[in-house]
């Protein structure tokens, strides 16, 4: 395929990446590429005490969280599944159940989820992660899930927040994939799979009245078809990850590269090809306690001619993990770009303040993309040394107010453990 972006057009947005993911300098670990001997740190590792008393009711609230959502995939048997879905509501979740077989050599998992705003999911997937002494992991998914009232403002970073529209949407996934592990930190990813998305009539617990997408943009190339194509999705990927704890990092860095190729197997109408660059750094500022994180994410889509990317695989900014002062799925268009920069002051021994703010866009080419949609604020996270459990948040935009309540950290970036493709688009 002809790459129809120049490289002297992507060469200022690299650069933005660049500069942002060694602001606070390279990782020492991202030069070790032999398999690591020493082992990770582990819950008995001190926390960091913060500057106020921290009430008993507080650590009880920590503890049982830790023990009642692990996240590790080390225990077998039943546990709770959380969702990340934005526009899914506040919470999702549901049961899951795993176990290992063979001497730890073969790992089966499978789980459902419904969320409060009536977004269904169910999937399943099995596991050989101790290949050549664990160096490679093979494995396959199934997945369905039904996201009932995802919005749509139509493209472009000028679309009016008046023209808010929803739709549905239906997806089968299958699929299997592969990593490669020269090191603890260092992933080398590959997948292959089908999706088969459906777009439907909004429905779900909830009807606010707001128009379907159908009607508002009845010319969109996405109505031409009474079904959506069937998709062959290919994706590979390296990451760099030496954060010590993903779901709550402190210290360390995440860089990511991967490009992932769509094929229309049935109309010929949407075949493209998307690339992505990301990374963020975590790190005290001086010898205080406050952490200081900076993400930054780029991803340009690039159609064969006479293509269209469908508005449920363009890139989209917005909610609670990207621009938080925006709605969820608040702008779309092929291109995307992202900056984040927050604060993290620990209040106590289980809760941080928090300070962020958040620049971005959405552009139909690269070479059109800056930093001019903004929001700003401040929340609360009660975490442990592994994870955050729950966060507050109350962010600005130029569309106003918004308070956000989620169930996990703001830069736990969820894509890095996606195993197969997805629609919609999740930022």
């Amino acid at each position: 395929m002809r790459m129809s972006l120049p490289l002297g057009r992507w060469l200022p947005r690299i650069l933005t990446l660049a500069v942002m993911s060694i602001l606070f300098g390279a990782p020492a670990a991202a030069q070790d590429l032999t398999p690591a001997t020493e082992p990770p740190l582990t819950d008995t590792t001190p926390e960091p005490a913060g500057f106020l008393p921290e009430p008993d009711l507080v650590r009880r609230a920590a503890v049982i969280a830790d023990r009642r959502f692990n996240f590790s995939e080390a225990t077998n048997g039943l546990y709770t599944a959380l969702g990340k879905v934005p526009g899914a509501g506040w919470i999702s979740g549901g049961p899951g159940y795993r176990r290992w077989y063979q001497h730890d050599h073969l790992f089966v998992d499978s789980s459902s989820m419904v969320s409060w705003r009536g977004y269904t999911m169910a999937q399943a997937r099995a596991e050989f992660p101790r290949l050549f002494r664990s160096r490679l992991l093979i494995g396959s998914q199934l997945r369905w899930q039904d996201f009932k009232q995802v919005d749509f403002y139509g493209e472009g970073s000028a679309s009016a927040s008046s023209e808010r529209t929803q739709y549905r949407i239906q997806s089968k996934i299958a699929g299997g994939y592969a990593t490669l592990r020269p090191s603890r930190t260092l992933a080398i990813d590959a997948e292959v799979d089908w999706l088969r998305p459906s777009v439907l009539t909004t429905s779900g617990l909830f009807q606010p009245g707001i128009p379907g997408t159908r009607m508002l943009f009845a010319l969109d190339p996405v109505f031409r078809f009474a079904n959506q194509p069937i998709f062959f999705h290919r994706q590979a990927a390296v990451t760099l990850d030496t954060r010590d704890f993903p779901g709550h990092p402190t210290v360390g860095a995440v860089y990511r590269a991967a490009v992932a190729d769509y094929r229309d197997r049935d109309a010929a109408a949407f075949n493209f090809r998307q690339y992505e660059l990301e990374a963020a750094r975590f790190a005290a500022l001086g010898s205080s306690p406050v952490v200081l994180a900076v993400h930054g994410w780029l991803v340009a889509s690039d159609p064969a001619d006479g293509q269209s990317v469908p508005f449920y695989l363009q890139p989209s900014l917005g909610g609670y993990n990207t621009l938080r002062g925006y709605p969820d799925y608040r702008f779309h268009d092929r291109n995307l770009l992202l900056v984040n920069a927050e604060a993290r002051v620990p209040l106590m021994t289980h809760i941080d303040a928090a300070a962020f703010v958040d620049l971005g866009n959405v552009a139909p080419r690269v070479s059109e993309l800056d930093l001019g949609k903004t929001s700003y604020g401040a929340g609360l996270r009660l975490h442990t040394r592994r994870q955050t459990f729950a966060r507050l948040d109350v962010a600005r935009s130029a569309e106003g107010w918004r308070v956000l309540l989620r169930f996990s950290d703001p830069l736990d970036l969820s894509r890095l453990s996606r195993r197969t493709a997805t629609a919609p688009f999740v930022p």
